[in-house]
């Protein structure tokens, strides 16, 4: 997923990150330039979707990274950390060509009012989606200075909030983990190339 310099993550970690629509997307584009995130394992090489109608999550960080492919290519991220997060009818989709074709992975889970929930969450992600509202955020603290576990670079540019909801999420990352991922009504599908969005 990450390489170099950038977060000593312990223990799992995932992902959804967010920024407040504008400032965030060039803010945080413009970190990614900088750093590099160490993992503990390098990423497939193929991108996936995450979509859900609602992600409330306690403890939010943000700041740049790399995933790395064990081949050595690299994938300019944005790492979001988020403490504890729940996450209302999840759905996450990879699709591969293969030599019978297009063939996807299809994952649902946290519907009917009883929302997915994850701890120590970690996403390495390229792009995001929706309505977001955040509670005592700090945008350009240091990323060795979040309040989550899990931290940047000391010199890098970074976010915070102890709280966060985003409504409508949409995101494509390279990269997932946490603690604890629990997947109320989890269906798994093999699919003709059904994406979440």
């Amino acid at each position: 997923m990450k390489l170099s310099r950038l977060t000593r993550s312990r223990g799992g970690r995932v992902a959804l990150a967010a920024v407040p629509a504008t400032l965030a997307v060039s803010a945080l584009m413009t970190g990614v330039a900088y750093g590099a995130v160490p993992v503990s394992f390098a990423v497939s090489g193929t991108p996936f979707k995450i979509s859900a109608s609602h992600l409330h999550g306690e403890g939010f960080s943000q700041y740049s990274g790399v995933a790395q492919e064990k081949g050595g290519a690299v994938h300019p991220v944005a790492i979001a950390n988020i403490a504890s997060a729940s996450l209302a009818n999840l759905c996450q989709s990879v699709v591969a060509d293969t030599p019978l074709g297009k063939l996807g992975l299809l994952i649902n889970a946290g519907g009917g009012g009883n929302p997915a929930t994850a701890s120590d969450l970690q996403i390495g992600m390229t792009d995001l989606q929706g309505d977001a509202t955040f509670k005592n955020i700090r945008i350009g603290v240091d990323a060795s200075s979040v309040i989550t576990s899990a931290k940047g670079t000391a010199g890098d540019f970074a976010q915070d909030a102890t709280s966060m909801d985003i409504d409508n999420l949409k995101q494509t990352a390279w990269s997932t983990t946490a603690g604890t991922f629990t997947l109320t009504g989890m269906h798994l599908q093999l699919t003709n190339g059904q994406e979440c969005y």
